[in-house]
């Protein structure tokens, strides 16, 4: 969970100026639903991203 944490701080936050908290969720939401969900892909699941690891199990 740390690590998550860090990557969500350098990845999605660092660096950027929020004018009102809403605006600082909206972008959090948009690299955890846009990018790492999506495109990032994770070691636990056999380096798939978890949209695709979930389609599998589906299917």
């Amino acid at each position: 969970m740390e690590s998550w944490n860090h990557r969500l701080k350098v990845e999605a936050i660092h660096g950027e100026r929020f004018s009102a908290r809403a605006d600082a969720k909206n972008h959090v939401f948009e690299y955890i639903d846009v990018y790492y969900n999506r495109k990032c892909l994770h070691s636990g699941l056999g380096y798939l991203s978890p949209v695709y690891f979930e389609a599998q199990i589906v299917a």
